[in-house]
């Protein structure tokens, strides 16, 4: 699995294994917060979101950021699609649930402004990101194996 696992990453242009990296780092940051938040607060961590549909997702979230990387990881399709859909949703609940902010304390939308860089970068690189692995994953399947 180990040589199959470099031979993967090895196969991407430099730019898609910086981004698989990029994806991995800012990923493995959302696990370390949404765990330390749950460990701290249980399933009510994120209690301040009035609506029960982003609570669920904000604790799931210990599941899916390490799910996430696991795929990157691997370099799997399947992971560059999760981590976008995760991003959307990640940042679309934050920014719905601390709407408040805008009005109460705009200074403290600052905090979101890490999660709103890496979810765009995320966002706009997952199709040409998709397309590198699928093409390079497709080139792999069709070589003629050697004897």
């Amino acid at each position: 699995m180990g040589v199959e696992l470099w031979k993967r990453w090895g196969e991407q242009p430099a730019w898609a294994r910086l981004t698989l990296a990029v994806y991995l780092i800012g990923f493995l940051v959302g696990t370390r917060s949404h765990v330390l938040d749950v460990a701290r607060d249980g399933i009510h961590a994120y209690a301040m979101f009035p609506q029960v549909s982003f609570q669920v997702f904000f604790v799931s979230l210990v599941v899916l950021d390490p799910l996430v990387i696991v795929l990157v990881a691997l370099v799997w399709r399947e992971g560059i699609w999760l981590a976008g859909a995760v991003m959307v949703l990640d940042m679309g609940g934050n920014w719905w649930g601390n709407r408040h902010w805008l009005r109460d304390d705009p200074s403290r939308l600052l905090q979101l402004v890490p999660l709103t860089i890496f979810g765009v970068f995320v966002v706009a690189s997952v199709l040409p990101l998709h397309r590198t692995i699928a093409g390079r994953a497709s080139r792999s399947e069709t070589a003629l194996p050697s004897a």
